[in-house]
């Protein structure tokens, strides 16, 4: 691109998605100066000696002075209270987004938040792996993925236009959701999925068998496939569940009625019941893939 999208962004969290996001931004040329900001001052050293980023600043107001963007790509209790501390530092017309897969009440408490002339647009970018970090991010880790961008009344329509602009500027597809919608969505076909998983290796990894042996040294390629997602980074999840706490609890208890049902039908030996909900579970799936 000859026009670059933005002339300073700072990255606030370098990590896998946001080193992966400086990686893109450098490929296909979309900023002129790429700043770091984090807690750990070594990632943001590795970060600039591998050309990631350009600088770092030792604290957050020297880091998103004349920033055009402020992108942040921290765990999602730390947004709100990351917003609060850098807005004082801002210049006129810079805009902020976000990584963070829950929306619904960092939306509504970021643009309570925005003064005159500073604006608010809620990202989710549908990208990761089992690992993270700096070491694990990719410049294409955003190709041919989605993004969720969750507009509100207030959202300035330029800057949504130009958040867009960047996850497609790195590849992605981007479509807008309610930022409530968003969270109910994404904690069925997310959200849940974690906590099962968690929950699914918690059971299996604390059993042992009469002769003291561990259950889970005689597992194959199915458990590590419905589990890989168990390798998530703790920390992330844990705060991802407890900021959709609402949507978290209500579709495990839609989950436990339906794993009480399926226990029921095997205690009665329906056997054809049985089959018929696997047999629908078939066809869900087939959606999906």
């Amino acid at each position: 691109m000859s026009r670059k999208l933005f002339e300073k962004i700072t990255i606030i969290g370098v990590g896998l998605l946001g080193a992966s996001l400086a990686k893109a931004c450098r490929k296909y040329n979309l900023v002129e100066e790429i700043s770091g900001f984090g807690r750990n001052r070594e990632n943001l050293e590795k970060a600039k000696s591998l050309g990631i980023i350009d600088r770092y600043a030792a604290d957050l107001a020297d880091s998103v002075k004349d920033a055009d963007l402020i992108v942040l790509c921290t765990p999602v209790s730390r947004i709100v209270p990351s917003i609060e501390s850098l807005l004082p530092h801002l210049k006129t017309g810079a805009v902020i987004t976000d990584v963070g897969s829950v929306k619904g009440p960092l939306v509504h408490e970021a643009d309570n938040l925005m003064p005159e002339g500073i604006f608010f647009v809620g990202s989710h970018p549908i990208a990761g792996g089992e690992k993270s970090g700096l070491e694990a991010s990719r410049e294409d880790l955003y190709l041919d993925a989605r993004c969720i961008l969750t507009p509100t009344p207030k959202t300035d329509t330029h800057a949504l236009e130009k958040i867009g602009a960047l996850w497609e500027s790195v590849g992605m597809d981007t479509l807008m959701l309610d930022a409530d919608e968003h969270d109910f969505v994404f904690g069925a076909v997310s959200h849940l999925p974690h906590i099962v998983a968690y929950a699914l290796m918690n059971t299996l990894g604390a059993l042992r068998t009469k002769q003291d042996h561990e259950v889970t040294a005689y597992s194959g390629a199915g458990l590590k496939d419905i589990t890989r997602i168990a390798s998530g980074d703790p920390v992330m999840w844990r705060d991802i569940c407890l900021s959709n706490q609402t949507h978290s609890l209500d579709l495990i208890d839609r989950f436990q009625k339906t794993l009480s049902e399926m226990r029921d039908v095997i205690e009665k030996k329906d056997g054809q019941a049985l089959e018929e909900a696997f047999a629908a579970a078939n066809k869900y799936r087939l959606k999906v893939i």
